[in-house]
């Protein structure tokens, strides 16, 4: 029996605004699981030509699977949503890549022709779920050193790559966490950053019921020189700080994923369409790295070049990070095909929620950007790996 793959295209993202851990955040009394049930709700409600019963498939990622992030999220926020109780769903991990391992596996299904359209996202609350929260690592870990004792503290693992790159400064690892907050504010602005996010209902037992519909962590004020000031949390006169990292955060994203026949017999959007992905593991205590074997296997296994890339959303858990990917591929700190909107160190980085928020922003800049063809969503992933995705612009209008 001979097989076919089909095109998988993402037709729509949406996001929660992402919201500051902990008890002063504004998620800090509303459950994880209510944040993916709105961003469900809110991906039907956008594209009402799609019957709620042909979604095939719900992936819900979470990197600390407990209380409100338990119980299969995937299968309990489709239900809460009000999907078909014939629509199935799962729960799935791969820390940080969370949601991008939930759109690259319900994508292959959908190549594949197991399903037609799936829901793929992520949500983490960090305020009430610390990442960690009930792990109990083996201790074969450390006693027979596996991994280095630094490797699971993520913070600690960014300062071995300053160690392991000494040209990477924290003058300059500040310079690009400002520009992100810049690049950030600017998008705001400009009515960039807004429309993919879906208002979220808040309580609070003290204040009442609020409404999130702005995101949380940026500081706007930052400065150079205010950056310069700030400590090492890591390690004594260190470079990693909380002005330079993405923070803590709470949120969810989600997107719409099918098959390109089936998106065009629905009448659906085409955002972007799939042309490969490429996961790498690393040494987890310099798991920040993982970007760049990630996004050389991506590259060989699509025939692409990173010459051909015109658009890049990497993910910024820390600026040395993405730092260390621009040097490798040749890319200077401020090219502009890199981040145009800002990223993680503004915006905040809900550890397996984030993926999507990159995705749903490439395909918003492509809309924009008929002249680019290719775009690629990129992240660093705890315990040594790294994740990238790449997409092609159905909207370029160049010569094949």
């Amino acid at each position: 029996m001979s097989r076919s793959l089909r095109e998988v295209v993402f037709v729509d993202g949406v996001r929660t605004p992402f919201g500051k851990a902990g008890p002063k955040g504004m998620y800090a009394e509303t459950r994880a699981d209510d944040l993916v049930v709105r961003v469900i709700r809110e991906l039907l409600r956008r594209n009402p030509a799609l019957p709620a019963d042909r979604v095939d498939e719900v992936a819900i990622a979470a990197t600390t699977q407990v209380g409100d992030q338990g119980l299969t999220i995937g299968r309990t926020a489709a239900l809460l949503a009000g999907l078909p109780k014939s629509v199935p769903g799962y729960a799935i991990d791969r820390m940080c890549a969370g949601a991008v391992t939930a759109v690259t596996t319900t994508a292959s299904g959908i190549a594949f022709g197991a399903y037609d359209v799936a829901i793929a996202g992520g949500v983490e609350h960090m305020g009430r779920h610390p990442m960690g929260e009930g792990a109990d690592p083996n201790p074969r870990f450390f006693s027979e050193k596996i991994v280095d004792g630094s490797a699971l503290v993520m913070g600690s693992t960014a300062e071995n790559l300053h160690d392991r790159f000494p040209h990477l400064i924290r003058e300059r690892a500040d310079a690009f966490a400002l520009a992100s907050q810049q690049k950030y504010a600017e998008a705001v602005a400009n009515g960039q950053i807004g429309p993919e996010l879906v208002t979220v209902s808040t309580r609070s037992a003290e204040q009442g019921w609020g409404l999130a519909t702005v995101d949380e962590p940026p500081r706007p004020q930052t400065t150079l020189k205010g950056l310069a000031t700030l400590k090492t949390p890591f390690r004594p006169h260190g470079h990693v700080t909380a002005g330079n990292a993405a923070g803590l955060n709470d949120g969810a994203t989600g997107c719409l994923l099918a098959a390109e026949d089936v998106a065009r017999e629905l009448g659906l959007d085409i955002g972007m369409r799939l042309v490969g992905y490429g996961f790498a593991g690393v040494e987890p205590e310099v798991m920040g790295i993982g970007p760049v074997p990630s996004t050389e296997k991506a590259l060989a296994r699509t025939g692409l070049s990173i010459g051909d890339i015109g658009l890049f959303e990497l993910n910024e858990a820390f600026a040395v990070q993405v730092l260390a990917f621009l040097d490798h591929f040749g890319i200077a700190d401020d090219d502009e095909r890199v981040n145009p909107w800002g990223g993680a160190i503004a915006v905040g980085h809900p550890l397996a929620s984030s993926g999507v928020r990159l995705m749903t922003q490439l395909s918003r800049q492509f809309a924009e950007r008929p002249d680019v063809r290719y775009g690629l969503t990129a992240m660093c992933v705890g315990l040594g790996m790294g994740a990238t995705v790449i997409w092609e612009n159905p909207n370029w209008e160049g010569d094949e």
